[in-house]
């Protein structure tokens, strides 16, 4: 079996070690994976040449269409673990694009890393595969509100949110740019029954002076509504760049 990856280059996987930057682990040393598709097109996405290829007209502010063959390459599991293993790390992220449209695959790779802590990074709008979910310790759940262009019935499926809240593995993180956002976290959390405690906030932003502006005052609404910030802590290290 094989897993279709980002990367870097071309030619060149998008796996490599850093500090995982935002949510539950920021701040921890971590092996990442990157891997390449999405069924969701938000428009403020900055992974699009993980989906955006010559030919997807689905909107993004930037308007780039991406060459599939630079941009997307597809490796045997076997050489993906060996990449991995390189690395010398003991947490693993995964992420993309929306790393479970490859679950099997997924599983079968996992399956030759025991002792890895692996997190999936999602956009919720999938159920974990059972034969995944065992070698998962952490699910990263970012569900998309309207401002990311995605309609509602594709990306904030009622079911499916409330099947992430009783998955206890599971963190919520919500990307915003402004208090309507806000309102609209605190809606989802009201009518799916999502605990504050396992919600976290990220400023949308790939410059460190926006994310900066954003998490001024979502400080003042997490102390408000007690819900946790996060920051994009590998745009402030490393600014927007791909394998950091």
């Amino acid at each position: 079996m094989t897993l279709t990856l980002a990367t870097t280059t071309p030619g060149e996987p998008e796996i490599f070690a850093s500090i995982q930057g935002e949510g539950p682990s920021m701040g921890k040393p971590c092996a990442f994976v990157r891997l390449s598709r999405c069924n969701l097109a938000c428009v403020w996405c900055d992974t699009a040449y993980t989906w955006r290829f010559t030919g997807d007209n689905r909107p993004h502010r930037d308007g780039i269409a991406y060459d599939r063959a630079e941009n997307q390459l597809t490796l045997p599991e076997e050489e993906v673990v060996a990449r991995i293993a390189a690395l010398g790390m003991k947490r693993l992220v995964i992420t993309g694009g929306e790393p479970l449209l490859q679950a099997p695959a997924l599983a079968r790779m996992l399956e030759h890393l025991p002792g890895m802590i692996v997190e999936i990074e999602t956009n919720g709008t999938m159920k974990p595969a059972e034969a995944l979910d065992p070698f998962v310790a952490q699910y990263n759940v970012s569900p998309k509100l309207s401002h990311s262009g995605n309609p509602a019935e594709l990306a904030l499926i009622p079911e499916r949110l409330e099947g992430w809240v009783a998955q206890p593995k599971a963190t919520f993180k919500f990307v915003v740019a402004t208090m309507e956002d806000v309102a609209e976290v605190l809606a989802l959390a009201e009518a799916h029954a999502i605990p504050r405690e396992r919600i976290m906030v990220m400023g949308e932003g790939t410059d460190q002076q926006t994310l900066e502006r954003r998490e001024a005052w979502l400080a003042d609404v997490c102390i408000r509504e007690q819900l946790t910030l996060s920051k994009r802590l590998h745009i402030q290290l490393f600014g927007d760049s791909r394998g950091t």
